[in-house]
């Protein structure tokens, strides 16, 4: 009876952990197949998880029904999940990544500015806890492609204190103009 009792408490701790992550679908789309009696339709759902402290993940799902495909994508987003370098409410610094034809700018944005982005970049950048920063999105407007590039964008920031050692430089030549009183504490 009791290990019963233990393994339901593992599960709702469990199941507290995932309703901490914050969960958004970003895109939704429906293909056809054409077949003998007609058409047949799949659904293809863009999810992003982030924990709002510095944890993002992508997913794709794909299925018949459009709660299969938010599902997958959910467990997909949650699979992948991957830590970021952030600087305060920021990122450390500006970067631009390619990803097919999608081109993504994000550049770090003093305190108080909020989260100046579109879409799919958006999505990904709230979800990870980032509430300051300047954004762009170049090229293909394919929301996959500009999630993914954001994601990669991401993935690619280096943190501050691991690069000023590398460098051996002071923490203050790698931060941003708005921490540099504070990089010295």
């Amino acid at each position: 009876m009791g290990r019963r009792q233990e393994t339901g408490r593992r599960r709702r701790e469990r199941e507290e952990v995932v309703e901490e992550l914050d969960e958004r679908v970003v895109h939704i789309a429906r293909t056809a197949k054409v077949i003998k009696g007609g058409r047949r339709f799949n659904f293809r759902a863009l999810v992003v998880v982030g924990d709002n402290k510095g944890s993002v993940g992508v997913g794709v799902g794909k299925a018949r029904q459009v709660p299969d495909a938010i599902r997958k994508g959910a467990e997909r987003a949650r699979k992948n999940m991957r830590p970021i370098a952030l600087t305060g409410t920021t990122i450390p610094h500006e970067i631009t990544v390619r990803y097919s034809a999608a081109k993504v700018m994000l550049r770090p944005a003093s305190p108080g500015t909020g989260v100046i982005a579109g879409g799919g970049v958006r999505a990904v950048v709230e979800a990870a806890g980032i509430t300051d920063i300047l954004t762009k999105s170049m090229g293909s407007a394919n929301i996959l492609n500009v999630v993914k590039a954001t994601m990669r964008a991401l993935e690619q920031l280096k943190d501050p204190v691991q690069e000023a050692e590398r460098r051996g430089v002071p923490l203050s030549k790698v931060s941003p103009f708005w921490m540099k009183g504070e990089a010295h504490d």
